[in-house]
């Protein structure tokens, strides 16, 4: 926490785009954030929203660090900011810091994958298939 700052996003605030340089990433705080995704010719479809306690932003970790979504503030937002390459260095000097931060990321993403598949489904599937026994 010695590296991150808080920062404030108004509501409808566009925080980052898909495809931009993914330099930071933040932990929420309060409000809600929406994950979107560019649809051309349609504009940006919303995948997720993000709450309190959630990790906003998960690219600057995987080369070649650029936003895989895109994020706005769908109310006020107070988050915790961090600048990804002074979180890098600091894993570089600490490997079980490493190991522990690369463990909470790829559970997120996870997350974040299942979450998606059950949109999908609810969209695209018969009713009933996204049922787990």
């Amino acid at each position: 926490m010695s590296l991150a700052h808080e920062v404030s996003f108004a509501i409808d605030e566009r925080i980052f785009n898909e495809g931009g340089k993914a330099d930071r990433f933040w932990i929420i705080h309060t409000g809600t954030v929406a994950l979107d995704v560019h649809v051309p010719g349609r504009g940006a479809a919303v995948v997720e929203n993000l709450g309190a306690g959630a990790l906003l932003g998960w690219s600057w970790l995987v080369p070649p660090r650029h936003w895989h979504l895109g994020a706005q503030a769908a109310s006020p937002v107070r988050a915790y900011e961090f600048d990804a390459a002074a979180v890098l260095q600091l894993c570089e000097n600490d490997p079980e810091l490493k190991q522990a931060l690369w463990t909470y990321v790829a559970a997120v993403i996870a997350g974040r994958l299942r979450s998606a598949r059950v949109r999908l489904l609810d969209l695209y599937a018969p009713h009933g298939a996204g049922e787990v026994p």
